[in-house]
């Protein structure tokens, strides 16, 4: 049994998450990068894969798909204050995958996030790399990768700590990003982590629309 780990609080506003507004007048604009928290719609709690520009010069991010859907709105987890700084371009639920188009004004774009760096997109994980994840909610936490277990070219198995909060999470070897997290099988940081590959994400983006020849920062 897979379980999509989106974070979903019951009151948002009562942990001081995600109050989403303008944001104060001359704010700063707000850090954000692969690892970063961000609160969808004041409700879902997830994290960034990844920020970077696309062919259009839009200043775009991925997280899964299950966190939310077009239109969605998106609030720092760690500078609420900002307000919304993005929004749900479009959700791909057959993939598990979302793109975020950033408002520059209110974002500074950075490629580390506490222990993670990424620096280039790359093929999915094989056995028996080592890949790591960070997430909103556990961090930094690494595990083997199994691959593609089931030979379907669209995600890879990790024996990797995940919870509820962890989705969208970038998965790196080194640093390059080769997946995102989705799920995890039966039981929290004991099952295995299930993501979707980036190089599947790309290539679906790719065929059009905001997110298209994306590139990380």
């Amino acid at each position: 049994m897979f379980t999509k780990i989106a974070y979903v609080a019951a009151v948002a506003a009562a942990a001081g998450l995600g109050l989403v507004g303008p944001g104060s007048a001359g704010a700063a604009p707000v850090p954000m990068g692969g690892g970063s928290g961000i609160v969808i719609d004041d409700r879902t709690e997830c994290t960034l894969a990844t920020i970077g520009n696309d062919n259009a010069g839009r200043l775009v991010g991925f997280t899964a798909g299950h966190c939310g859907e077009g239109g969605a709105q998106v609030v720092s987890e760690q500078n609420p204050d900002a307000g919304t700084i993005g929004r749900f371009a479009y959700s791909n639920p057959d993939l598990d995958y979302a793109v975020i188009e950033f408002d520059r004004a209110k974002v500074t774009p950075v490629n580390r996030i506490g222990n993670t760096t990424i620096a280039r997109i790359g093929s999915p994980a094989q056995f028996p790399n080592i890949v790591c994840k960070q997430g909103r909610t556990t961090g930094n936490t690494c595990g083997l990768a199994y691959g593609d277990v089931f030979g379907s070219n669209v995600e890879t198995w990790s024996q990797m700590c995940v919870v509820e909060g962890d989705s969208g999470a970038p998965v790196v070897v080194g640093d390059t990003l080769v997946s995102m997290v989705n799920a995890y099988l039966a039981v929290a940081c004991v099952g295995p982590e299930v993501g979707t590959n980036m190089s599947t994400i790309m290539e679906a983006a790719n065929r059009g629309g905001v997110g298209a020849g994306f590139a990380p920062i």
